[in-house]
């Protein structure tokens, strides 16, 4: 699944258009590199959001094939730190 909708659809990001525009600025990082939203993730990637008063770090634990509801989005990856 491509990054914009994993943030999208796990709601680390509410809308895909603002995913890609974070992306874009630089300030989503996954495993430690700067991603475009077009990267494609696997399970055990690490993504770190960059907000404008707080670095979020998260663990890819699940990459869905479609969209999930609001109470499995939480499950699909796990909070570091």
């Amino acid at each position: 699944m491509r990054l914009d909708k994993f943030l999208k659809v796990s709601r680390l990001i509410k809308r895909r258009t603002v995913a890609n525009t974070v992306s874009d600025m630089g300030r989503v990082l996954v495993n430690g590199n700067p991603a475009k939203p077009s990267k494609q993730l696997c399970v055990g990637d690490i993504i770190e959001i960059e907000y404008a008063t707080k670095t979020e770090k998260v663990e890819v634990l699940i990459v869905p094939t479609g969209n999930v509801s609001i109470n499995e989005a939480s499950t699909l990856y796990k909070s570091i730190e």
